[in-house]
């Protein structure tokens, strides 16, 4: 875990802690938090819904049609299996179930365990899934890198299941910094591919689009810039829908607890006070909360 505070603060009082994952992971981490005694409410700043776009659409169920013909196929999020797998994915005939070449790549524990629940309804168990070791330093495509590099070799077919954000997600788009500083990991695991001779094609499973605006949020956005609001943040792109929910916002006395190097440094592009990052995991985000925080 990384500070990036030029100096040091006290150990401050928490009044609540902002959960922005979309929804229900967002309810979910809430009622874990509330459960170690720390205040918490969601405030999801991602939706996710399926694909609006028709040619999305019509190649979204090719894909599903044809599945088991990628070498690999990644799955960039628990979201990703999850509006995959949603409609009718047909399942290896129990005969050619051992004969399944493919393999599952996940950036994550939280990813893989959702890909083992979608893979075991269909005949297929977690061996043929690939993941970061559960005590890696970070989950990422970063990560998940050397454990897939060895299975590469010329004209392998890799398919990215990804999301894709709505144009009116972000009525504020990110400032040149900001976009330079969050980067995508996905777009250099998709280059190591390339390089090493796989053709890789995208799959946009579902879209993600900022909230919207009510007067509701609006309260809520303003209170939680006061000290004592510390904002969890799993994505960069939540910050960028932020920006634009609350462009004349200042955030220099709220703190930021991101769950990826690449996402605190958004948080501090975007001005909060106080930013630190943290491994994606529960007990990992309550350790942090215990060594830099103290609950009202």
């Amino acid at each position: 875990m990384s500070a990036y505070t030029a100096a040091p603060r006290a150990r401050e009082r928490l009044q609540r802690v902002i959960v922005t994952r979309p929804e229900p992971e967002a309810t979910a981490w809430v009622q874990a938090l509330q459960a170690e005694g720390w205040p918490s409410q969601a405030l999801p700043l991602i939706e996710i819904a399926e694909p609006t776009d028709a040619a999305t659409q019509q190649r979204l169920q090719q894909t599903r049609a044809h599945w088991l013909d990628a070498d690999a196929i990644m799955f960039v999020s628990a979201a990703a299996v999850q509006h995959f797998f949603s409609a009718a994915v047909q399942a290896p005939q129990a005969s050619q179930a051992a004969s399944v070449r493919t393999r599952f790549w996940a950036p994550g524990p939280g990813t893989a365990r959702v890909l083992a629940q979608a893979l075991a309804t269909r005949g297929l168990g977690a061996e043929h899934i690939d993941a970061p070791a559960a005590d890696a330093v970070q989950f990422d495509s970063e990560a998940l890198w050397p454990v897939v590099a060895p299975q590469l070799k010329p004209g392998q077919r890799i398919l990215i299941v990804r999301g894709a954000s709505q144009p009116a997600a972000a009525p504020s788009a990110p400032e040149p910094a900001a976009q330079a500083l969050a980067g995508n990991g996905r777009d250099w695991l998709i280059q190591q591919c390339q390089a090493a001779g796989a053709q890789v094609q995208a799959c946009v499973a579902y879209e993600r689009r900022a909230p919207p605006s009510t007067p509701a949020l609006q309260a809520l956005l303003q209170s939680a810039t006061a000290s004592g609001s510390l904002w969890l943040f799993s994505s960069s792109e939540a910050l960028v829908h932020l920006r634009g929910l609350a462009p004349a916002a200042v955030w220099t006395q709220a703190s930021a607890l991101a769950t990826h190097p690449r996402i605190a440094a958004t948080a501090i592009v975007t001005g909060f006070g106080r930013v630190m990052d943290t491994r994606p995991a529960l007990a990992d985000v309550l350790l942090a909360l215990e060594s830099n925080w103290s609950r009202p």
